[in-house]
């Protein structure tokens, strides 16, 4: 799709000097793009704009994933009117935010986010990080201050230019996550912008420019310093996005996994074949039900991402005299409440992750009526494929998985049947072999 484009185009590979320098824009004839390529609500924004003496552009990750043939899933728009003229223009506006003010114009469904051309001058504390930005500039201000090349491209659908003040069409062609100005100062702007750069890296399959990368290890722990609610959302990004295994291979490279999740980096130092291979058996099984279509839940990601550090915890907590069960409680509390003080787990679901791990003690106990009622838990299907993940890392459960999977399928009698075949120690049958966490297997 790109090939004629970027034969006609000779990008210099330098990057901007301390002033600013103006770039040509790129004529319709010269790529792909079309204006029925782009949201029409997001067309009818601009125009409006356009029509009232305003620039404005679609702008940023939506012009990147089209000219990528990917379907972009929103639209941005950048502009030089200030929130409270867009907010004038459109009776379905409102504006948000304060470190960052927009404007989001609503039509049905689709939301079109409206942002005014920002300059340099940010409000930042003794880190380096931005408190707030609000200075507003001129387009060119706005495509330097942006993260990364890629994400500082402005397409205007009426006259069909593309405007690439950073060369960020030279790095699409060239498959690279570029940074846009010194590394070390934006990332210490927003540590997050750390994550963004891996997350981009693994949707788009891009290598991060080695100037850009260079730096991450050693500023990974400003993520500590980053609100857990914002973290929340970005692991969701990260791992909720389709491309969650290879995007745990960059946050292990990269030094960016344990300020996310400490209690498993410490298991995955403890007990790193277990561990590893659980988590990367559990994105992989999400990366496919993405690509199929099929519902995932934060909720199963968190339990399963967290559960290589919990019997390592529980079995700690018998050590020091807690019967079994209560010590798994404890564990299980402790642990959720740890992980939210790094990312914000909201009760919808953190408390179905406590569920999803009670139905790891409640499994092996499979006698009279136990497993029909088990069966009917609205947690149960969720519980077994952790089962299923357990047992795949390399946990010997007694073929507790095989049992379950038997006896959904068969029908009533079979299911009585797999009951009575529990044998002899059907009275008190062994809990499904080995408890995870077990003194023989601690899974720390």
């Amino acid at each position: 799709m790109l090939k004629k484009l970027f034969q006609s185009l000779r990008l210099p590979l330098n990057r901007r000097p301390a002033q600013h320098r103006s770039r040509p824009a790129i004529s319709a004839r010269q790529h792909p793009l079309q204006p029925r390529d782009i949201s029409e609500n997001a067309v009818s924004v601009v125009e409006r704009l356009q029509k009232n003496g305003h620039e404005a552009y679609v702008v940023g990750g939506c012009i990147r994933d089209l000219l990528l043939d990917i379907r972009p899933k929103d639209y941005d728009v950048a502009t030089s009117a200030t929130p409270e003229q867009v907010r004038n223009l459109f009776r379905n506006a409102h504006i948000i935010g304060r470190r960052f003010r927009l404007v989001h114009v609503q039509f049905g469904r689709e939301v079109i986010e409206v942002a005014t051309f920002r300059t340099d001058h940010k409000s930042t504390d003794r880190s380096g990080r931005i408190l707030s930005d609000n200075s507003f500039g001129s387009l060119e201000d706005d495509a330097w201050r942006r993260d990364f090349t890629i994400n500082a491209l402005y397409y205007d659908p009426l006259s069909g230019r593309i405007l690439d003040h950073t060369h960020g069409l030279h790095d699409i062609h060239n498959r690279l996550i570029r940074l846009i100005g010194t590394p070390e100062q934006r990332y210490q702007e927003d540590p997050v912008r750390m994550l963004r750069a891996v997350r981009f890296a693994a949707k788009l399959d891009f290598d991060l420019e080695y100037h850009s990368a260079r730096p991450i290890r050693s500023l990974a722990r400003l993520l500590n310093d980053i609100p857990a609610s914002r973290l929340f959302d970005e692991v969701l990004k990260l791992f909720l996005g389709g491309h969650g295994e290879y995007t745990l291979d960059l946050l292990l490279h990269y030094d960016l996994f344990a300020p996310l999740f400490p209690a498993t980096a410490t298991a995955l130092q403890h007990n790193p074949d277990y561990t590893e291979s659980l988590i990367r058996q559990a994105l992989a099984n999400t990366d496919e039900r993405i690509a199929q279509g099929k519902p995932v839940t934060p909720a199963f990601l968190f339990a399963a991402l967290l559960w290589p550090a919990l019997p390592g915890r529980a079995l700690a907590l018998q050590d020091r005299g807690l019967p079994p069960l209560p010590a798994m409680q404890q564990a299980a509390h402790d642990l959720i409440w740890e992980q939210c003080q790094r990312t914000a787990i909201p009760k919808r679901f953190s408390l179905p992750v406590r569920e999803i791990w009670d139905i790891q003690e409640r499994l092996p106990r499979r006698q009279g009526r136990r497993a029909d009622q088990l069966l009917g838990h609205p947690r149960f299907r969720a519980g077994y494929d952790l089962l299923l993940l357990r047992e795949s890392a390399g946990e010997q459960t007694g073929e507790l998985g095989h049992w379950w999977t038997l006896y959904q399928e068969a029908t009533d009698s079979g299911r009585r049947e797999l009951i009575r075949e529990l044998g002899s120690e059907g009275k008190r049958p062994r809990r499904g072999g080995r408890r995870p966490g077990s003194r023989n297997r601690r899974t720390d």
